[in-house]
């Protein structure tokens, strides 16, 4: 009786669990026909073992993905896409089982607890300082930066860490994990060199430029390219900063349609803000916008974004951009050294950037000097008005003597002016009276 209990306590203890971490508004209600397709296909006896159509699975996954089934969806994703595309014996990942890479120490621990903290930070599954949320996303992270010698830990990995582990056990969300950064070659825009991120966001800036000219030249004319602010877009999978059920539904294209979903998504959030951008007239106010105003996304914005994203294709123009920057890279390195010309021009830059600062500092001075000068001269005309209140009377007073005194002097006044400005003048005209 007493094993029964236990069991039965562990029971509520895994539903509650699986409860708060799926405690994330669902984006694209699925129909009542597709919670009984997926439960179809995963209850199939040769899932593992025989490809389906493609094109079957990615209109099961456009249809829409329930939450409840989310992560045994993607492992079935990610088993189907490997019965399809092998990796060559070099690009895989060693076969090191999960639970030995634990029991080993990694170099990359400091930089993994700091992240600890920072990785959905308001989801009540990892807010919790080393609970259980924390301790498994420490451990799938300790694991992989194991097994990738080469990527370790990046900043980053963690946000597409922990969107996994929210459905689906440790050790499924590693298998999952290193589905995505070697079959699907995310790893490569961790790297230490990050040429591949690079990449990605010459191709974006690219697609703006061939789709949305005017926002292009706007982002352009003010200097903002894309790596101020679809670098995080790109290393997190848009987990860092977006509703989690928004990321989870492009998890879902992620599997069927490759990293081309996530440039597709980018491009259809830049265009459905284009408007809003282009109204932006600065530097500031504009990176402002792309960071904090894009990411707050209303539910139909966030659904009409998946729509757009999955009828969209662009993976022509991709793969013409990565040649292109290929080539124009290859252009860079075979040019010819700098010359005595180009050596001058450096430092009639560098002498010039030193004037500049110059007149900088000499602004600031100006500046700081008119400011005192306008203090000044607000002080001097309240003492001013001070001293003409003081002056009226005596003004008045000597006015009155000077008209008692016409009855007894032959002098014919001709003008008489105060000037209350600083002191009173008194200026007379006489003429004698023959």
């Amino acid at each position: 009786m007493e094993k029964e209990n236990q069991r039965l306590e562990a029971s509520r203890d895994e539903l509650h669990i699986r409860k708060m971490k799926l405690d994330y508004q669902e984006v694209c209600q699925c129909s009542k026909e597709v919670p009984a397709l997926w439960d179809r296909k995963l209850s199939s006896p040769c899932r593992t073992k025989v490809q389906w159509d493609k094109e079957e699975i990615h209109s099961a996954v456009c249809q829409g993905v329930p939450k409840s089934r989310r992560g045994e969806v993607w492992l079935l994703l990610s088993q189907q896409y490997r019965l399809r595309h092998r990796l060559p014996q070099r690009q895989q990942p060693p076969e090191t089982p999960y639970q030995d890479l634990l029991k080993q120490l990694t170099a990359q621990q400091h930089a993994i607890l700091v992240d600890l903290g920072r990785t959905f930070p308001t989801h009540q599954y990892f807010s919790t300082q080393l609970g259980a949320g924390q301790l498994s996303l420490y451990n799938l992270l300790k694991a992989y930066s194991l097994l990738d010698t080469e990527v370790g830990y990046c900043q980053g990995i963690s946000f597409v860490a922990g969107l996994l582990l929210l459905h689906m056990s440790e050790e499924q969300a590693f298998d999952t994990l290193k589905f995505l950064m070697y079959d699907l070659g995310i790893r490569r825009q961790y790297r230490p060199d990050m040429i591949s991120l690079q990449i990605q966001m010459y191709q974006l800036s690219r697609l703006l430029h061939d789709y949305h000219r005017n926002l292009y030249t706007h982002l352009e004319e003010h200097e903002i390219c894309p790596s101020l602010y679809a670098a995080p877009w790109f290393l997190t999978l848009f987990a860092s900063q977006f509703p989690l059920g928004f990321v989870a539904r492009i998890f879902d294209l992620l599997f069927v349609q490759g990293t081309e979903v996530i440039f597709k998504v980018a491009l259809c959030l830049l265009s459905s803000h284009g408007g809003e951008i282009l109204e932006c007239d600065g530097f500031e106010s504009i990176v402002d916008y792309l960071k904090s105003t894009i990411p707050t996304l209303t539910h139909s914005q966030m659904e009409e974004t998946i729509t757009k994203a999955i009828e969209m294709d662009i993976s022509k123009q991709l793969h013409a951009y990565e040649v292109e920057y290929h080539v124009l890279q290859d252009e860079l390195s075979d040019a010819p050294p700098p010359s005595e010309d180009s050596d001058r021009l450096d430092k009639l830059e560098k002498a010039n950037a030193q004037l500049k600062k110059q007149n900088m500092d000499l602004l600031e001075k100006l500046q700081v000097d008119f400011a005192l000068f306008s203090s000044l001269s607000s002080k001097q005309s309240l003492l001013q008005t001070e001293l003409e209140f003081e002056i009226e009377p005596y003004g008045c007073s000597l006015d009155r003597r000077l008209l008692n005194s016409r009855s007894e002097t032959p002098v014919m006044e001709s003008w008489l002016c105060f000037s209350f400005i600083s002191r009173p003048v008194l200026v007379c005209n006489t003429t004698t009276i023959s």
